[in-house]
């Protein structure tokens, strides 16, 4: 077992990692491997995932994950709302060392989790903050790329979401079959939050079957809208953390 994490509860049965695997995480697959012990023992141990997924780490969640880093432009930060266990930040930290990434969740069980592998996996550019994206929104400098996984339906996951994004920034969400028809019910929503274009993606298509789906939003001038344009001004003129941008 990897040192400086105890397991609790009897290990969960792993799979070996489908060539796929060796493809997208190249030269950190071991770490790959590491952080899906980490999931199926600790994760398990500690009620961050279900004994269920276990068979299907690998397919269902890490490389699912992982090739999210096909849609997400070089050299930018991302803040990963709701980060759970760490997906998807941390198989898009892995194969993406170029990206500054902040895994952002509320629970200190999930936080403790994330601080624990982000020290063992050695991933210098990723930062753990505890807390929900509406409370620390006007605390944290403003992102390139929000993503997130099974976190909230678009409409709802929009309003955390794009409020963190700097000007011209995209919030970037795994999804699943119904893809189109949420953004479809979202559009509305997604248009009082500054959204200037959305669309559905399909990513790694190559590799994996089926591939993963994505639903990408864009933002103009003002994300998050004018209610939080105007929090953010006034955070500004006090001097505030909020009025950091990212160069």
């Amino acid at each position: 077992m990897t040192r400086g994490v105890t397991p609790e509860g009897p290990p969960a049965e792993l799979p070996e990692p489908p060539p796929a695997a060796r493809e997208i995480f190249g030269d950190r697959l071991p770490d790959a491997v590491r952080y899906a012990e980490l999931l199926a023992e600790v994760g398990v141990g500690r009620g961050l995932i279900g004994p269920r997924e276990v068979p299907r780490l690998w397919e269902r969640h890490l490389l699912n994950c992982a090739v999210l880093a096909e849609v997400v432009p070089e050299q930018v930060t991302v803040c990963d709302v709701g980060s759970g266990a760490g997906l998807p930040g941390i198989p898009l930290a892995l194969v993406r060392p170029d990206l500054r990434i902040t895994l952002l969740e509320p629970l200190l069980r999930r936080t403790n989790f994330l601080n624990e592998v982000v020290e063992l996996l050695g991933l210098d550019q990723v930062t753990v903050v505890r807390g929900r994206a509406e409370e620390v929104m006007s605390e944290l400098t403003p992102v390139h790329v929000v993503t997130a996984r099974a976190v909230a339906p678009l409409d709802r996951l929009a309003g955390w979401g794009v409020p963190l994004l700097r000007p011209y920034g995209e919030m970037l969400a795994l999804k699943g079959d119904t893809a189109e028809q949420e953004l479809k019910g979202a559009r509305a929503a997604l248009a009082k939050l500054g959204v200037v274009s959305s669309s559905v993606l399909q990513v790694g298509k190559e590799l994996l079957d089926p591939p993963s789906t994505v639903v990408r939003v864009e933002v103009g001038e003002s994300p998050g809208g004018v209610r939080f344009a105007a929090k953010r001004a006034k955070a500004a003129r006090r001097g505030g953390r909020g009025s950091r941008r990212s160069p």
